[in-house]
C-alpha cells in the first residue's frame, strides 16, 4: 500500500446521493483530516429550492462554491489535510473551488449509475434534497477530464475497499502536499 498522502485539500465530488458525505467523513478519519460538509454552506433559499424539487442554477451555486472554497482555505491554512464533500458537478465549479481555496485541490469523483444512486437516495432520510432532482444532477454532471487528475472511485465497491483505493490514488496524485 502506498504511503498516506497529505494533500492540500481533497474534494469528494459527485451527484446527490453518491455518498460524498459518507466517503468524505471516512476518508477524513483515515487521514486525520478536517472534514467539511459542503451542504452546510448552501444559502437557505437554495435549500428551499432543492427541497421543492427545483434545480439550482449557476447563479445559485457561485456564492455557495465561494463559501466552500473559503472554508477549505481557512482549515488548510495550518497545513492540516482537509477533506470536503461538495458536488462540484461542472468543471467551472471545480475551477471556482480551486480559485476560492487558493490552493491545489485533489478531486475524488464518486462514479455510479443512476439506478445505484437512486436506490441509495430512496433509502436515506432527513436530507433536504428532493430525489426528483437526481436526473438534473446527471444532466449537469461533467465528469472530471483526464487533465484534471481526479481519482475516480467506483461506487459498487465496499466502503472500506473504496476508501483504501482512494488513499492509494491520492498517494500517486500530482497534487502538491500541504506544508
Amino acid at each position: 500500500m502506498a504511503s498516506e498522502p497529505r494533500p492540500a485539500a481533497i474534494v469528494v465530488m459527485g451527484v446527490a446521493g453518491a455518498g460524498k458525505s459518507t466517503v468524505g467523513a471516512r476518508l477524513a478519519e483515515r487521514l486525520g483530516a478536517a472534514f467539511i460538509e459542503g451542504d452546510r454552506f448552501h444559502l437557505p433559499a437554495s435549500i428551499d429550492k432543492m427541497a421543492a424539487g427545483i434545480p439550482l442554477a449557476d447563479d445559485d451555486r457561485w456564492p455557495w462554491l465561494e463559501a466552500v472554497g473559503r472554508e477549505i482555505a481557512r482549515l488548510a491554512a495550518d497545513g492540516r489535510p482537509v477533506v470536503c464533500a461538495c458536488s462540484a458537478l461542472k468543471r467551472a465549479y471545480r475551477d471556482r473551488l480551486r480559485e476560492s481555496a487558493g490552493r491545489p485541490l485533489a478531486f475524488v469523483y464518486l462514479d455510479g449509475t443512476r439506478d445505484l444512486i437512486a436506490g441509495r437516495m430512496a433509502a436515506r432520510t432527513g436530507h433536504f434534497f428532493a430525489p426528483s432532482l437526481l436526473d438534473s444532477q446527471f444532466a449537469a454532471l461533467e465528469p472530471p477530464g483526464e487533465d484534471e487528475g481526479a481519482i475516480t472511485a467506483d461506487l459498487r465497491l465496499p466502503m472500506g475497499e473504496m476508501v483504501e483505493r482512494i488513499i492509494d490514488g491520492l498517494a500517486d496524485s500530482k497534487v502538491p502536499p500541504s506544508r
